[in-house]
């Protein structure tokens, strides 16, 4: 049975705030790790009234205190809005209060709009450059995993806290490239299953067929993430999920917004909310419709890892999802854990 984690947008819910998303996100991570959830990830999104995940480094830090046992990472930090150096310090830090509970999951994509990227970046040059494959590097070569080339001009400086070692590293990725560039760099590979799910499939067969073992991957290690959304039964799921499609579809027409309430989704989609024949980018149903969807998933792309993301409109159903997903997968439930 494979282990089933959480990614965490954040999702603003319409009629409440940002601010109310980031405390849902920590009642919904103790309850995660109440659940027996193996990881929870947050994601850095800029700019955006559908998510509030806007410093994931900072929300880890909140969510690893806030629980016990569960993982906590970025999924991911966007390494090229950031100087390597500051990744590396913040995550060794991280890594130094909460030992073994800390991923550090990094992504190439902006996160964002072009010119909110542009205010991230600070310069024209760094919009244009794509040189992740060069950061990583870098950030690997601060935290001491890797030597720096001979001469270089940043070769005697490291991240500090020293003695704390840096997570373990996963890219992240939606695409072949980034299939590649964790192969060839071994590490390990999330693919996000919920912004191109056609490619899921061949992009996690071609991580594995290409791995190379690394000192921070002997073998190689696929997640793969998906939006889900489970209820009682089909057609509750498939209410619930209405808002997560209409914000998706403001998004693409470069209107976004929060997420709406079921019925205003139900009525601004009508009853026709599916194109024929495209793959769908969220797996809907109940606990047995979506295990049965998830495991074909899993089988077929080889995947060791599911990642959950489930954007609802209201709280209350976002943990009644994440609650009917871990007894369909039988999930052991930790004992304790960090009281509210």
């Amino acid at each position: 049975m494979p282990p089933i984690s959480v990614l965490d947008l954040s999702p603003v819910a319409a009629g409440s705030t940002e601010s109310q998303a980031l405390r849902d996100t920590i009642e919904l991570a103790r309850h995660a790790d109440r659940l027996g959830y193996e990881r929870y990830w947050l994601a850095e999104h800029h700019g955006g009234a559908m998510v509030a995940s806007s410093s994931p480094e900072l929300m880890i830090g909140q969510v690893a205190a806030a629980t016990e046992g569960i993982r906590v990472g970025s999924g991911g930090v966007m390494l090229p809005n950031h100087s390597p150096l500051r990744v590396a310090e913040q995550f060794k830090v991280l890594s130094a209060l909460f030992g073994d509970r800390i991923d550090l999951g990094i992504g190439r994509a902006p996160g964002t709009d072009q010119m909110t990227a542009y205010a991230l970046r600070r310069s024209r040059e760094a919009m244009a450059a794509n040189d992740l494959p060069e950061q990583l590097g870098e950030l690997l070569a601060f935290a001491g995993v890797r030597p720096w080339p001979d001469g270089h001009a940043f070769s005697h400086v490291r991240a500090a806290p020293f003695e704390a070692p840096l997570p373990p590293i996963y890219l992240l990725g939606s695409s072949d490239y980034s299939a590649r560039l964790a192969a060839s760099a071994g590490l390990g590979f999330a693919f996000a299953g919920q912004i191109n799910p056609e490619l899921a499939v061949d992009a996690l067969r071609l991580y594995r067929d290409e791995f190379q073992p690394s000192e921070l991957f002997a073998e190689p290690y696929a997640i793969v993430s998906h939006a889900v959304v489970v209820a009682e039964d089909d057609e509750t799921a498939d209410r619930l999920a209405a808002p997560s499609r209409v914000a998706f579809r403001r998004l693409r027409a470069g209107r976004p917004t929060a997420l709406p309430t079921v019925e205003d989704a139900l009525a601004e989609e009508g009853p026709q909310h599916r194109p024929p024949g495209r793959p769908g980018r969220m797996i809907v149903g109940s606990p047995i419709t979506v295990r049965d969807r998830i495991d074909e998933l899993m089988t077929r792309s080889g995947a060791d890892e599911l990642m959950a993301m489930t954007n609802v409109h209201d709280a209350g159903d976002r943990r009644r999802s994440y609650e009917l997903l871990a007894e369909a997968y039988a999930l052991e439930p930790r004992a304790g854990g960090v009281p509210a």
